[in-house]
């Protein structure tokens, strides 16, 4: 008995030692990684190489910034062999790989780089206008990239190109963080820019900047006329003078100028204008009475006119009013105007009707043919005494007592 006890516990010493044998033995021999280059140019095959074991094959996990795969490995001259593929290692940048064994797995990582050529010139610019007077600038930004379409490496030079006016410039630019960028600062003048860039003998398209005048300065305005009568028929026409900035560059076209024009009353009249080679005209029809104006003009916000006045005399000095058909007909002229003409047809006639000091109704007629009439109706105002104001060219009549029957 005691002999076959001695018997086991030998036979248990000899298994346990073989077991540790085992493990010693592969912890000594883990998977190592054979290859050593830790950069490669995109499109180049790529294979990592691994000691070999007894054990099946382990998968090989990479992942980059486009995404994650699983690669199997191939057997060769006593290694595992993984080759990556190629939606991996045709993008730039850190590719992490893990091989997969157990609790036991070992990772690293690799580098793809960019190809040192340019294929093509992705080129943005903006913004497309900027305003004279070298404080305004536009931003031109160039990433040339290979054929596999990544960015080009750190830098590379890229030239950058402008013409403007009788001007032309090149200057050497350099990439950085996988772009290279640029302010251009505008010229005092105003006019088309052209920009491009190239590199590596690859050119960009044609990009344009258009370099408008600066806000414009104070300006002077003037007056046209055909005469001074208020005749409210004829045309008053207002100018500008040539609107410049201060680097004395014409504004654009389209410029909206506000004419503020105030009468004799304090009563204020609007028209606008836009310029056109600078210059902006406006029109006004003419008053129909007596008046003085102030006129001002104004680019919103931006400048100001000097002030002009204009006077205009009446046309008018009286007119004749006719009460017929039991005085409920009233005819108002001759109108006429500055060389005893018939006044145009159109000018405002008001019949204001009292009855015991109160305003009861107005009317307002135009001219035509140098008359205005009124009719009033027996529906509408009564058989009555009234009293009547006549307004028209700045003149008033009035006519009291006047009976309705």
């Amino acid at each position: 008995m005691q002999c076959k006890r001695t018997y086991i516990f030998l036979l248990g010493l000899i298994l346990l030692s073989s077991f540790a044998f085992v493990q010693d033995n592969e912890a000594t021999n883990p998977v190592q990684l054979l290859s050593t280059q830790i950069e490669y140019e995109v499109g180049n095959a790529v294979i990592l190489k691994f000691t070999a074991s007894e054990d099946e094959k382990p998968l090989l996990y990479c992942s980059n910034s486009y995404g994650s795969t699983l690669v199997t490995a191939i057997v060769k001259d006593n290694a595992f062999q993984y080759e990556i593929p190629q939606n991996i290692t045709k993008k730039m940048g850190v590719v992490n790989w893990k091989l997969l064994k157990g609790n036991k797995s070992i990772s690293g990582q690799f580098y793809m780089n960019s190809k040192a050529e340019v294929a093509t010139m992705e080129t943005y610019i903006g913004p497309p206008s900027i305003e004279a007077g070298e404080t305004d600038y536009t931003m031109l930004v160039v990433i040339p990239t290979d054929s596999l379409d990544n960015p080009v490496p750190t830098n590379t030079k890229v030239n950058a190109k402008f013409q403007f006016l009788a001007s032309e410039e090149n200057n050497a630019i350099f990439t950085k963080n996988l772009i290279t960028y640029r302010n251009i600062y505008s010229k005092r003048e105003s006019g088309r820019m052209l920009v491009s860039s190239e590199s590596l003998g690859v050119n960009s398209k044609e990009f344009t900047i258009h370099v408008w005048a600066a806000i414009p300065t104070d300006f002077t305005i003037s007056a046209k006329r055909p005469h001074n009568y208020a005749d409210g028929n004829q045309i008053t026409t207002f100018s500008t003078s040539v609107l410049k900035d201060k680097q004395d560059n014409v504004v654009s076209d389209g410029t909206f100028v506000t004419f503020y024009i105030t009468n004799a009353n304090g009563n204020i009249l609007k028209t606008t204008g836009t310029t056109i080679e600078g210059v902006a005209h406006s029109k006004i029809i003419h008053p129909d009475f007596k008046d003085n104006w102030s006129i001002k003009a104004y680019v919103d916000g931006m400048a100001a006119s000097n002030t002009i006045t204009l006077k205009y005399q009446s046309v008018l000095d009286d007119f004749k009013v006719a009460f017929t058909n039991k005085n409920r007909e009233i005819l108002v002229g001759p109108l006429q105007s500055f060389m005893e003409q018939m006044i145009p047809d159109g000018l405002h006639v008001k019949l204001l009707i009292y009855k015991d000091n109160t305003l009861v109704d107005t009317i307002t007629k135009t001219s035509f043919n140098g008359y205005a009439t009124f009719f009033l109706k027996p529906a509408v105002y009564e058989s009555d005494t009234y009293n009547f104001r006549i307004e028209t060219a700045g003149i008033n009549k009035t006519f009291k007592n006047k009976k309705l029957w």
